[in-house]
């Protein structure tokens, strides 16, 4: 029997400038009792705007900066102060691993979860599931749960404040939203939520890059003078929602399978989001796409500098390219979504490829 097909989202999301002196007004449906688990950044960024939300009202509120990474021992502590403060919401304020500690706070303590994103750099604060680690920072495990947030709201006050290199990791990784959906519903591989996928999520996969195409460089320059436009609003919302909404209901293909090899070499620092583009580029390479849909995905990236070859994710040797297409081809990788499926030999030439053709775009 094939998969039924099904759509998954936060159940509220809202955005705008100084959308956090609306907090309690947007919020209040969930309780009296908040526990704010923010990012240190976060707390400094958002906490004046959220109390000022709360004037007026005797709500208890509780913040708390955690201590900088998901793991089982953060969520446990995080957990016990639920418990104890008898906390009816729990919110995230902060980036990738606060967002991950407050939804997995919230799943096993049963309570609301509101996410407040202070930098855009994944698409994360949508999606319904974490990534966990051990407490020595070592990864565990993907933890699924069956909702997504019920809520999400994003001040573009403070992603404008942000730096901007948050902003253009965020695009690279929308920008494999449309490319993975659009290879996962050629093979009928279910969603990332393992339903089957519906024209719905591929349409806001496609929404995205049409977006990024549109507004990302305008983006950037608003970013770069901390002011909020039109351009830098809809960059925020392909960023955390389209791309959020869209990756959770069409599923990944080569792009982050390339990122996944990639961190299998240890110690490299480049952002997700820039790992993701380039191996968007790797995935057109293995799908052999037309050169004008190539170059067109290449532009953008050099458009609003996302890396278009090796050199600028930090991979120099040979060696490092065949372990990245070993490990991005392990059982179980989305890589194997794409049709007529990937083997080692085949990721490892379309990565030569691809920064042999960035190389030529830079003149290198």
């Amino acid at each position: 029997m094939k998969l039924l097909r099904a759509m998954r989202e936060p159940l509220k999301y809202v955005q705008g400038k100084d959308a956090l002196l609306k907090f309690h007004e947007e919020m209040e449906y969930m309780g009296k009792r908040w526990l704010f688990i923010c990012s240190n950044s976060g707390y400094k960024s958002c906490h004046d705007k959220i109390e000022k939300s709360f004037e007026g009202s005797d709500d208890f509120r509780r913040y708390e900066i955690f201590g900088g990474i998901s793991s089982k021992g953060e969520i446990e502590k995080m957990k016990k102060i639920v418990e104890d403060d008898k906390i009816d919401t729990v919110v995230a304020v902060g980036g990738g691993s606060a967002v991950d500690t407050a939804k997995a706070t919230a799943y096993y303590a049963k309570k609301h979860i509101v996410i407040v994103p202070t930098v855009v750099a994944t698409d994360a604060p949508c999606t319904g599931l974490s990534v966990i680690y051990n407490d020595d920072g070592s990864f565990d495990s993907y933890l699924f749960y069956p909702t997504n947030p019920d809520a999400v709201l994003v001040d573009s006050q403070v992603i404008a404040n942000a730096p901007v290199k948050f902003l253009i990791a965020g695009m690279g990784d929308a920008l494999g939203t449309y490319f993975e959906g659009r290879a996962s519903i050629r093979t009928e591989s279910p969603s990332l939520e393992g339903t089957g996928i519906t024209r719905t999520g591929l349409a806001i996969a496609k929404l995205c890059y049409e977006t990024l195409r549109a507004y990302g460089s305008q983006a950037i320059k608003a970013c770069e003078n901390n002011v909020v436009t039109p351009a830098l609003d809809a960059i925020i919302e392909a960023n955390t929602y389209m791309s959020g909404v869209g990756a959770d209901n069409v599923n990944c293909a080569a792009a982050h399978s390339f990122y996944n090899g990639l961190t299998s070499l240890g110690g490299h620092e480049a952002y997700h989001g820039s790992c993701v583009a380039f191996g968007t580029l790797v995935q057109l390479v293995l799908e052999g796409v037309p050169k004008e849909e190539f170059e067109d995905v290449q532009g953008f990236c050099l458009e609003v500098g996302l890396p278009v070859t090796l050199e600028e994710l930090g991979v120099s040797t040979d060696e490092e390219i065949k372990t990245i297409a070993k490990n991005a081809c392990v059982e179980g990788e989305t890589i194997h979504n794409l049709a007529g499926d990937v083997t080692p030999d085949e990721l490892y030439a379309a990565i030569i490829a691809t920064d042999a053709m960035g190389k030529a775009v830079l003149g290198k």
